[in-house]
């Protein structure tokens, strides 16, 4: 009997971090601006659970099971996936990068972007 109420008491805390999480609160619904912009919201999501119990059973007649349960749920704003003419590039809200190799991070989508549209230009231009 302790074993099932100690099982129901975790997947009952479970069953809410379900319902509080789920992939919409990770990536958002798509927003497509007047001009043809399309903004994706992105979050990060952290969460924890605990749970546990014990059956002390003070007399045969008085069984004791006692249990406890807890979560937490943070959802943190990170940026937008701005989408336009077929290309996608991320907007961070996150504070400025500290140190070069987090500029250097920061910067990779970027860069890419241009690589590929010198390779687009080379392409076309050398066909």
């Amino acid at each position: 009997m302790a074993e099932r109420a100690v099982s129901d008491l975790m997947e009952g805390a479970m069953e809410k971090i379900r319902a509080m999480v789920d992939s919409n609160a990770v990536v958002g619904t798509p927003i497509t601006t007047p001009d043809g912009v399309t903004l994706i919201p992105v979050s990060r999501l952290s969460f924890g659970f605990a749970s546990g119990g014990n059956d002390k059973t003070t007399s045969p007649s008085k069984p004791g099971i006692w249990g406890g349960g807890g979560a937490a749920v943070k959802v943190e704003p990170v940026g937008f996936l701005l989408g336009k003419d077929g290309g996608a590039r991320m907007l961070s809200i996150q504070p400025p990068a500290f140190s070069p190799a987090d500029r250097l991070i920061d910067m990779a989508p970027e860069l890419m972007d241009k690589i590929e549209g010198l390779i687009d230009k080379y392409m076309k231009e050398n066909g």
